[in-house]
């Protein structure tokens, strides 16, 4: 059988090595010229992790990123709402890992490399469509020649080609919010291992969380940030624009907290992207004949949550599974649309609704939308806090009782 993968990014590469793992051939066909490490950080959740450790590239990704100790809610007066362990902390077998999102992507295209042949890997390929008929596929690329293939999965991301040529009239949805990503050189925050959520969409949100250790030889980490923000009238971000800090900071120049600077930690930022919050609605049907979908190009979803790239992984090895069952391939397709579909359409829409930080938004709610005169004991018990955040793991896949 031979099998083509389009995009070589971290749905893409994950596929690749767990088809190998289990005895089957492929091509991962990408369109950048070169592989560098470029983006900001992301955070690898349990089950994510889970299947990156199945991969055998764990250790690898440890000694790169911070293992998170616990995640940590805040209103926009910077006050204490919500504390939990994460990670092994929390029970889990796997730790949770903060990462620059171009040292996972390199580790996997590494082992790619290394495991399936650099002659494998085809770079400067970028997927313009597909044609198929009883016998096959024919993949078509810019300035390439024509690919043949058995299947064909589409892991081309959020603004795939061929997801567009079943479903050309698609937009991505907009709800007026925009973020900012950047990162800062910055001395450790809180335990320098905690995951940071302060305030809300409606009146700005941070995502805080460090993703590389002493990288100044005086104890600073590089923290990662991400500021959204909701607006009615809001038109989309430019995809393709350079971020200021100077643009980000008026919007918190107030979070002032005595244990957070917020606007210091924006304007020491050495780079910063500009991104339109986006997501698509999800579709009756990712597979047609022999071409089905992977990770964004199958389900785009807010980032929120740390679970875009956690439900590719999924994909990936769920995919590789069915594949390896051997039989009819199209079948084989068939039987992981069956398995993810419903799956991620779920936290789609969860990540819409009642995302992580609805813990902050009801406390906010609570408290009357200002600070609260004593603790949050005073409006909402911890429990039920904790309710809200074991809720999303069921949806998202990662609660403790799954992963034991």
């Amino acid at each position: 059988m031979c099998i083509a993968i389009v995009g070589g990014g971290i749905g893409g590469l994950a596929l690749a090595l767990g088809l190998h793992q289990r005895g089957l051939a492929c091509d991962v066909y990408e369109s950048a010229a070169e592989i560098r490490e470029i983006g900001v950080g992301i955070t690898l959740l349990p089950h994510a992790m889970r299947e990156l450790a199945a991969l055998g590239v764990q250790p690898e990704l440890e000694a790169l990123g911070i293992e998170n100790l616990e995640s940590v809610f805040f209103n926009r007066w910077g006050q204490f709402i919500y504390r939990e362990p994460r990670g092994r902390h929390g029970g889990y077998a796997l730790p949770e890992i903060g990462i620059h999102r171009g040292k996972l992507h390199a580790v996997l295209y590494r082992a790619a490399v290394e495991r399936l042949g650099a002659a494998r890997i085809h770079l400067d390929h970028r997927c313009t469509g597909a044609e198929q008929d009883a016998e096959g596929v024919s993949l078509r690329f810019e300035n390439r020649p024509e690919v043949a293939a058995d299947v064909v999965i589409a892991c081309d991301g959020v603004n795939s080609a061929l997801r567009r040529q079943f479903y050309p009239q698609e937009a991505p949805a907009f709800a007026g919010i925009n973020t900012w990503r950047g990162t800062t050189v910055h001395k450790p925050i809180l335990t320098g291992k905690s995951y940071l959520r302060i305030g809300s969409i409606d009146t700005g949100k941070m995502v805080i969380y460090p993703i590389a250790d002493n990288v100044d030889g005086r104890g600073n980490q590089l923290v990662n940030w991400v500021a959204e923000l909701r607006r009615a009238d809001a038109g989309m971000n430019d995809w393709n624009k350079p971020g200021r800090p100077e643009d980000v900071v008026p919007m918190f120049a107030d979070w002032k907290f005595d244990w957070l600077d917020v606007p210091a930690l924006i304007a020491g930022a050495s780079q910063v992207f500009e991104y339109p919050m986006v997501d698509k609605d999800p579709v009756a049907r990712w597979t047609f004949g022999r071409i089905t979908f992977l990770g964004d190009a199958a389900h785009p979803m807010y980032p929120r949550g740390s679970n875009g790239s956690a439900q590719a992984l999924i994909d990936a090895a769920t995919l590789a599974s069915e594949l390896a069952a051997g039989g009819d391939a199209q079948a084989a397709l068939q039987r992981y649309e069956a398995v993810r579909l419903p799956a991620t359409a779920k936290v789609v829409e969860t990540n819409r609704t009642v995302p992580p930080d609805f813990i902050i938004m009801k406390a906010d709610e609570l408290a009357g939308h200002q600070p609260f005169p004593g603790t949050i004991d005073d409006l909402i018990s911890q429990e039920e806090l904790r309710k809200i955040s074991d809720d999303y793991k069921k949806v998202a896949g990662f609660s403790l009782q799954a992963l034991k």
